[in-house]
């Protein structure tokens, strides 16, 4: 990072995200989870941490959201750091499917009927079943010890109203558990893997911890203030690689193209972005496309990535 960029960050991202926040009249917060309905659909806010300490926060970052599907880049990290990488991938693949995230059709017409990947729904209840634990509570509760690790807040938790929203309305997440089940790929009690999957998806974060996670990320797996290594290096590898190509759903390689940056977003309007070895990025912007994603929040990426010339690409 150079100082004239962070100057540049520093003077230019109040307008940028004005400019960005215009777009959100052309989506809409997520309303098939009923408690994420009630998000402010102008709402824009962003939180930028480098690898020096350092912090940009602008816009609407006091507003609390739940993780929704950016759980799920950890729950993999954390399934791959209890099973190894053959343990996980016996039971999903590494491939994007073109479809949306929460398609049963590839489960019933492409052999061996495991999910494509671990970052569309299937493939996230899949791994939500390989967390080390006897029970649904302890297995959520590891989950949650490694969210409070990884964003340095032991206060972290699950937002019980959106996760019983969740609950009571995911009649295709559990069509898919039990065909899962049917399959013999998902071995354990579909309603105690669902329990697992739900308080994960509702962990409820600001765009500071989702920028301390990114940075995380961006840095190999070593906390930014210690250098301790906390997820292994070889496994951030394959989370970010996941996040290229699947972590914004099926519009992943047209973000690709115009962002360049690993990312994953999340229906409540959540986007983790990363710049490896140099930022960790948190956006929230409960306004979504046809695709899941923010529209205002990819906007704010898109500007962003290209006057700092970030793409990995």
């Amino acid at each position: 990072m150079t100082t004239s960029e962070w100057d540049k960050l520093s003077e230019r991202l109040p307008l940028w995200l004005e400019e960005s926040r215009r777009h959100s009249v052309n989506g809409a917060p997520a309303s098939y989870i009923p408690e994420l309905a009630h998000a402010p659909a102008d709402a824009l806010g962003i939180t930028i941490a480098s690898a020096d300490g350092r912090q940009l926060t602008f816009g609407d970052c006091g507003i609390s959201f739940t993780l929704q599907s950016i759980s799920k880049v950890f729950t993999l990290l954390l399934a791959l750091m209890d099973q190894g990488e053959e343990g996980v991938f016996r039971k999903v693949g590494m491939e994007p499917t073109g479809d949306d995230f929460n398609s049963m059709l590839k489960l019933e017409l492409v052999e061996p009927g495991i999910p494509f990947n671990p970052l569309i729904n299937a493939g996230a209840i899949v791994i939500s079943s390989l967390i080390r634990g006897q029970t649904p509570a302890e297995k959520t509760g590891r989950i949650l010890a490694f969210f409070r690790e990884l964003t340095g807040d032991p206060a972290l938790t699950w937002n019980e109203q959106v996760r019983a929203s969740e609950a009571s309305t995911a009649h295709r997440n559990r069509s898919l558990a039990y065909f899962l089940k049917d399959n013999r790929v998902l071995d354990e009690d579909v309603e105690e893997v669902l329990d697992v999957y739900f308080r994960h998806c509702s962990i409820e974060a600001t765009c500071q911890h989702i920028a301390k996670l990114a940075l995380v990320l961006a840095l190999g797996g070593k906390d930014p203030a210690t250098g301790r290594q906390l997820v292994p290096r070889r496994y951030v590898q394959i989370a970010k690689s996941f996040m290229i190509t699947c972590g914004m759903y099926n519009a992943s390689g047209e973000f690709a193209i115009k962002v360049g940056l690993p990312a994953k977003s999340g229906v409540a309007g959540g986007i983790l972005a990363l710049v490896p070895g140099r930022y960790g990025i948190g956006v929230i912007g409960p306004a979504l496309n046809d695709k899941g994603n923010s529209v205002a929040g990819v906007q704010l990426l898109q500007t962003m990535s290209e006057a700092c010339d970030w793409s990995i690409f």
